[in-house]
């Protein structure tokens, strides 16, 4: 996972681990955002897959499962933020 240095400030802002990051990436729904970007973020069945996947540690993680991450076309995550909002289909 590459982060753009706004990607990195955000996410020591925020107080966001980067693991919500790697989970994002890896178990994260995804969406078009934009002309050449994705959001990644948690729905119901992303959301059980971690479960499945941390265990435990998922109570650890659980309060970081409302926040998204904006991914460019070259793969750089750009953004990390909380949703307030729900995503757009498209």
């Amino acid at each position: 996972m590459k982060l753009t240095n706004h990607a990195s400030i955000r996410l020591q802002q925020r107080g966001i681990p980067p693991i919500v990051v790697d989970l994002l990436l890896g178990y994260g729904s995804i969406e078009k955002a934009g002309k050449d970007a994705v959001t990644y973020y948690f729905d119901k069945a992303s959301r059980r897959k971690i479960s499945a996947y941390a265990g435990q540690l998922f109570r650890a993680i659980e309060g970081f499962l409302d926040y998204y991450a904006v991914v460019g076309s070259d793969g750089n995550v750009i953004t990390v933020a909380p949703r307030v909002k729900k995503v757009k289909h498209h």
